[in-house]
């Protein structure tokens, strides 16, 4: 089976990640979407993210009935950070019946040199980049085995726009997954917020 890793914070996974994870599976890019809950992204502060647990849980609920695509924490169990290159050895390792890509955005792609065995990677890993606002990827420069996802969803919104919101007080509904709002509303009723 294809398995496309998707990774990331997801400090929370918002309706974009949910469409793209499911365009890409949908358009036959692979065969299942495992968005992968980082631990702890050696680039980002770890101090801005929701506790793991929190960002998994959530994770899963907005996945939840989505055809194709799951949460895994399976980088919790892997020495920190986590560094792509390790997580695939990992993974192969332990699901040797599967075929693994990655897929990052244009963003990432943009910083890809700066990530850790990027040559490891590109030899033996396709990687799929899907746009994003305001990172130009030249097609044509793009390396043998990374593909661009032309026509994928493209949201006007990240993560950390659901953060800015909810540190307002407000519960961005039309960036987050039905599931999502109502988990935490109800996380900040009884645990005075996340």
């Amino acid at each position: 089976m294809r398995i496309g890793l998707f990774g990331g914070s997801f400090s929370p996974i918002h309706k974009g990640h949910v469409a793209l994870a499911s365009w890409i599976v949908q358009n036959h890019f692979v065969d299942e979407v495992w968005l992968l809950v980082s631990p702890q992204n050696p680039l980002k502060e770890s101090s801005t993210l929701m506790p793991e647990e929190v960002r998994f849980n959530l994770s899963c609920a907005a996945l939840e009935g989505i055809k194709g695509v799951k949460a895994s924490d399976f980088e919790w169990s892997l020495p920190r950070p986590s560094y792509t290159w390790h997580t695939l050895q990992a993974i192969r390792k332990e699901y040797p019946e599967h075929e693994f890509s990655l897929i990052i955005g244009g963003d990432n792609w943009v910083n890809f040199h700066r990530w850790a065995y990027t040559d490891e990677i590109l030899s033996t890993t396709p990687i799929f980049i899907y746009p994003r606002s305001g990172s130009i990827v030249d097609e044509s420069q793009l390396p043998s085995g990374v593909t661009l996802l032309k026509g994928a969803p493209i949201f006007p919104y990240s993560s950390t726009d659901v953060r800015k919101a909810m540190a307002s007080g407000k519960i961005p509904e039309d960036m987050l997954p039905t599931s999502v709002a109502k988990m935490i509303k109800e996380t900040r009723l009884t645990q005075g917020g996340i």
